[in-house]
């Protein structure tokens, strides 16, 4: 009864664990993005104060849309980029990396990134505490997946919904306290308590199991069978190796069927993220221009938190669903943009709900039926490598953004 007891301790231990992993990981990821206007307004206003450029100021009735000079789309690539090329390379050396020290760098790269934007003096200086978010959040997903397969498989569903709650509360605790009246620079040192909570849960909240601290060993590839060798009946009678590079790149094939849909719903999706969000403002209403982005940020962000812990009580099977709904709804607000044919606010946000739910549908969906499909032998390198689909969307969506942003904005296109 009692081991029964501290197996049951140690289960709701890990999954909280895990909960708060996903949580800190994605929150830097998050909060840069919320910030992603305030950045650019800021060191704008900055540029133009230092170099005496006066503006005449517009009237509240505008009758033409105003743009950033620079698209938070330019954010969105420094915070995807770096994780991208983690994601890329990672899969292929990482497992001979001590998960303590990889963690301890996700660590110090979250914090570096809030106290880098929050005392930065530059666009520049603030991409370049982008970029550390970025680095801090993929080498933090990689890393939590593949340590995922040393548990059940529930921990998946666990890191997804802390995932998704980063992204409900980071946004939600910017836009919060920037309406409270702190300074997106205090907003942001505020944030640097969520380092320390990566650092406690994976150190002191979750209970490691013993095979964790056993060498790693994968059965031996066999070319015949396209597949590896079955567990034989003692584990030490096992041909045992490291999988090579080939067998790596051979495995990624059988991927592709999770890793495509995923990432065409991120391309949607962070297109119309950062591409669209900024244009997308009503004129006099009880929201700012800056707070309409910032809640449109919190409502996305409420629907990834949903679905991303739906995936116990509805499962999608049929992945590329969402997909297609998610292009569906890039068609809908690229046609608000020109046309102006949606009267209220409050259509665009059950609409951008709409997009956070399929986004963290994909999500949680994607990596949940890996872990189902694939053998244990080399579920912690698929895992790992799957992560590659969504942050090479983001990167897409944030250069189809930048120049599709420009373009809009020359057209003076009136509200």
């Amino acid at each position: 009864m009692a081991d029964s007891q501290l197996l049951s301790a140690h289960k709701w231990r890990n999954l909280a664990g895990f909960w708060t992993l996903g949580l800190c990981n994605n929150f830097a990821y998050v909060i840069m993005l919320s910030a992603a206007h305030d950045i650019l307004k800021d060191q704008e206003e900055k540029t133009q104060k230092d170099e005496n450029i006066t503006t005449t100021p517009t009237s509240t009735n505008v009758t033409y849309l105003e743009c950033n000079e620079i698209s938070t789309g330019a954010i969105l690539l420094a915070d995807i980029i770096p994780t991208l090329v983690i994601k890329l390379t990672a899969p292929f050396f990482i497992l001979h990396i001590s998960y303590k020290v990889r963690v301890l760098a996700c660590v110090l790269f979250s914090l570096a990134s809030f106290l880098i934007v929050s005392f930065s003096t530059g666009i520049w200086m603030s991409i370049l505490g982008v970029v550390c978010a970025s680095i801090s959040g993929g080498l933090g997903e990689t890393t939590y997946f593949g340590f995922s397969s040393y548990f059940e498989k529930n921990v998946i569903s666990a890191y997804s919904s802390g995932t998704g709650g980063a992204g409900i509360f980071g946004a939600l605790s910017y836009a919060g306290l920037t309406s409270a009246g702190l300074s997106p620079r205090t907003t942001l040192l505020v944030m640097t308590i969520i380092p320390a909570l990566m650092f406690i849960s994976f150190f002191f909240v979750i209970k490691k199991p013993n095979k964790f601290y056993q060498k790693e060993y994968i059965v031996k590839y066999s070319e015949d069978t396209s597949s590896l060798l079955k567990d034989s009946e003692d584990a030490a009678d096992k041909i045992k190796r490291r999988l090579t590079i080939r067998d790596k790149l051979h495995l990624l094939k059988p991927l592709m069927k999770y890793m495509v849909p995923l990432c065409v719903v991120y391309i949607a999706e962070y297109f119309i993220n950062q591409g669209l969000y900024e244009l997308l403002y009503f004129n006099d209403i009880w929201l700012s221009e800056k707070e309409q982005y910032r809640w449109y940020q919190v409502d996305y962000q409420l629907g990834v938190f949903i679905s991303r812990s739906s995936v116990n009580v509805f499962k999608i099977n049929k992945l590329w669903i969402l997909p297609v709904l998610q292009v569906a709804n890039v068609a809908i607000l690229t046609t608000q943009v020109f046309l102006r044919f949606i009267p209220n606010i409050w259509i665009i946000f059950v609409i951008v709900l709409f997009e956070g739910l399929l986004g963290g549908a994909a999500f949680v969906n994607t990596f949940y039926k890996i872990s189902e499909d694939i053998e244990a032998e080399y579920k912690e390198f698929s895992l790992s490598a799957a992560t590659i689909a969504d942050s090479f969307g983001i990167t897409l969506a944030g250069a189809i953004s930048i120049p599709t942003h420009n373009h809009i904005c020359s057209l003076n296109l009136k509200m």
